[in-house]
């Protein structure tokens, strides 16, 4: 008589003739004769597709937001004037949808300009025609330039998890001190404050570039026209995304005067 190994359950008695088999050899067999082993080789959905393996070198096919649609704002200051001037390209990359799509809407005294994705730039447009109206409503006067910014940037700041794709330009004169105002911001409101002038767009850097060479303090009405009429005309001519067509906004306290550039429509 011999007993079970310690690891069994109890004291089992068994015959000297019968074979023992421990608990492992018993599943290795059962497992065995049920699945036999399969060859990895001839497993194609074990096989992982080299485009999942190559994780790190696949190119997204999604487009910048931003650059999408194509555009360009510009707002400049001069001597108790303010300009402020954008193209008219709606584009899709390279292919041109429209050469009528203006990126510069009047609230009162205020104008704003908004580049980037192109249906965001309607509702944000739409999104501050309705707050004005209720400004005007409420304060039962126009809106400041100052007002308008603080609250371009509380709205983009709302939506600073899911954001607006848009880039944006306040312009306008004071009524009350008559200084001319200009700002920028990005996509969740950061107000970048100015002096001098301000770009937004896919034409930036072109835009940078030749304001800086241009611009004076002090300009005079037209001298500030002719500079911010130069600068985005020859910024347009160097930026695929943007052009076809211009316009121009001259603003004094008592007095607006809008322009139509034409550019080259290649």
């Amino acid at each position: 008589m011999r007993h079970s190994p310690r690891g069994g359950v109890g004291r089992t008695s068994v015959s000297d003739d019968a074979q023992f088999h421990p608990p492992q050899a018993l599943f290795a067999i059962s497992t065995t004769s049920i699945h036999p082993p399969v060859d990895p080789a001839s497993a194609s959905y074990l096989q992982i597709s080299p485009r999942i393996q190559a994780g790190p070198h696949i190119k997204s096919t999604m487009s910048n937001p931003f650059t999408l649609n194509g555009g360009a704002c510009l707002a400049m200051t001069g001597k108790d004037c303010v300009a402020i001037a954008c193209d008219l390209r709606l584009g899709q990359q390279a292919l041109t949808l429209s050469n009528n799509f203006p990126k510069v809407f009047n609230y009162g005294d205020v104008w704003l300009g908004l580049t980037g994705l192109a249906t965001d730039v309607q509702t944000i447009h739409s999104l501050f025609r309705y707050k004005v109206n209720l400004y005007r409503l409420r304060e039962e006067r126009e809106i400041e330039p100052e007002t308008m910014a603080n609250l371009v940037s509380s709205t983009l700041y709302e939506r600073r998890f899911g954001p607006y794709y848009v880039s944006p330009v306040v312009a306008g004169i004071n009524q009350r001190t008559g200084k001319p105002f200009i700002c920028g911001f990005d996509s969740i409101g950061c107000i970048d404050f100015a002096k001098d002038f301000i770009v937004s767009g896919t034409a930036s850097d072109q835009l940078f570039g030749v304001a800086e060479g241009l611009w004076e303090p002090d300009l005079e009405a037209d001298e500030l026209f002719e500079t911010i009429s130069q600068t985005l005309l020859n910024s347009l001519d160097r930026d695929a995304l943007a052009g076809w067509g211009a316009h121009v906004y001259i603003i004094k306290k008592d007095s607006v005067t809008k322009r139509l550039l034409r550019t080259r429509q290649d």
